[in-house]
């Protein structure tokens, strides 16, 4: 059978209402020491910042981050996927829509984020494994 999504997603999401200023979307980055917080509206997922993002809309705005919302920045819709959802199908998403990360959604409630690094540990684990069966075999 192959790997699901929620083998692989990081299970804590750092979020914030859309309201929320950049400066505090940064603070949470480096708090938690993530790329990436999901933004929500009253509660339900809206969109997502990224570092890209801040540093975009550091550059392009010329204002301080604690003048700018997220809303104005946020990458809306959000790309979201099914935890039940074969790794491939995440990989096949994340070409399609040009994209580093996809927010994980259950029934409207965010349970996780996989993003290409989760994917390619998944598959460089699986890489070692292989080669150590490999190895066991020519012995």
């Amino acid at each position: 059978m192959c790997a699901q999504i929620q083998d692989v997603m990081t299970e804590d999401v750092i979020s914030c209402e859309n309201t929320t200023s950049l400066q505090r979307v940064a603070e949470l980055m480096i708090r938690h020491d993530v790329g990436s917080v999901v933004i929500t509206t009253d509660g339900d997922p809206y969109g997502i910042v990224t570092e890209s993002d801040l540093i975009e809309a550091g550059y392009k705005s010329g204002k301080p981050f604690a003048e700018i919302p997220t809303r104005a920045v946020a990458s809306h819709p959000l790309e979201t996927v099914d935890p039940t959802r074969g790794i491939r199908f995440a990989v096949k998403r994340m070409q399609e829509e040009r994209i580093k990360k996809l927010v994980v959604v259950e029934e409207l409630d965010v349970c996780g984020i996989v993003t290409v690094q989760d994917l390619l540990d998944h598959y460089g684990t699986l890489n070692q494994d292989l080669r150590k069966i490999h190895e066991l075999r020519d012995r």
